[in-house]
């Protein structure tokens, strides 16, 4: 996911309507021939579609203007100028699309499948030939319509990372190590603050059941105020089914932990905590994280906390079965 953009602005124009044609017949032997002009081509539509196997906008930010192809103009002999074509914009799942003026919601992608196409500006209507025009005292109407003209927008478009579980916590609390580990994601792994710039997922399979877990860039307090990277996806554990908080054991204000991001999530949405939420104490594998966890565990008794390692692998069948639990 490197070059991760979760947001854009666009301009689309749908196409305009092709003109009537003003024609005669001119045939041998037909001198006076009527009236036989064309109508025009309708414009071309701006249409967004959903591929799953887009995982950011990244595509679209090189390009800010879309248009849609503009109908040809009629032709004689009642022939029918050719339809502009479509402007096909694909977008990842979790797509919304808003006004960019006023940040009203125009179009949110969260429900629909992949390939599914949703037609946005429609392109302008075609204008009649003369040969529609012809009546009994005006056999030779010298005039056709003109096409209509196409739509415009200016939008941006924004990305909701749609996962199953969402985890939270500091940075370099082993959120990416463990993704690994329980995934197939090959994120960024290192021993200091910030590897992880950009929202990775990973798929976790058990059974039958696939369940998408998102590892998002370390929260530091005052993200809710957009300090650190964390403020910029916060947004991205707004759809996740549960979040999974993740505190290393092997810190000396490990008891905080959860508190100070609770008070995070909070302020930047206090809808983040009524979704279901289990407590990960990391790297249990180190000294002193044992007597560490039971204190985790007394402090928050009401909490479901669950101690792992990447290392030794201990508690990850357990973590499974919670996130299993969590996800369906």
């Amino acid at each position: 996911m490197q070059g991760f953009i979760d947001e854009t602005r666009l301009e689309v124009y749908s196409g305009d309507g092709g003109a009537g044609s003003v024609s005669f017949r001119r045939e041998k032997y037909v001198p006076q021939g009527g009236p036989d002009g064309g109508d025009g081509g309708r414009g071309g539509n701006v249409v967004f579609q959903v591929r799953n196997n887009l995982k950011t906008l990244s595509h679209l930010n090189h390009k800010h203007t879309y248009r849609a192809e503009n109908g040809q103009s009629g032709r004689g002999k009642r022939m029918h100028g050719k339809d502009g074509e479509s402007v096909i914009i694909t977008i990842p799942p979790g797509t919304l699309i808003k006004d960019y003026q006023t940040g009203d919601i125009i179009k949110d992608f969260s429900d629909n499948q992949d390939g599914e196409e949703w037609a946005f500006l429609q392109g302008g209507n075609g204008g009649q030939g003369n040969w529609h025009f012809r009546t009994s005292r005006k056999q030779t109407p010298r005039f056709a319509q003109p096409g209509m003209p196409g739509e415009y927008a200016e939008i941006k478009l924004e990305l909701n990372l749609i996962a199953d579980i969402g985890f939270v916590g500091f940075p370099s609390v082993g959120k990416s190590s463990l993704l690994k580990a329980l995934t197939n994601a090959n994120p960024k792994v290192a021993s200091y603050p910030f590897t992880t710039k950009i929202p990775n997922l990973g798929m976790l399979r058990l059974g039958e059941k696939d369940i998408v877990l998102a590892d998002i860039p370390g929260i530091i307090e005052g993200a809710s105020h957009g300090l650190g990277l964390g403020f910029k996806f916060l947004k991205h554990i707004s759809r996740t089914a549960g979040l999974a908080f993740l505190i290393d054991l092997g810190e000396p204000d490990f008891e905080d932990t959860y508190a100070k991001l609770l008070v995070e999530l909070e302020a930047y949405n206090p809808e983040l905590l009524e979704k279901q939420r289990l407590l990960v104490g990391t790297k249990i594998d180190l000294e002193d994280s044992s007597d560490n966890l039971k204190k985790l565990q007394d402090l928050y008794p009401e909490e479901h906390v669950i101690a792992v390692s990447v290392f030794s692998r201990e508690g990850l069948d357990e973590l499974k079965l919670a996130m299993l639990k969590m996800a369906t």
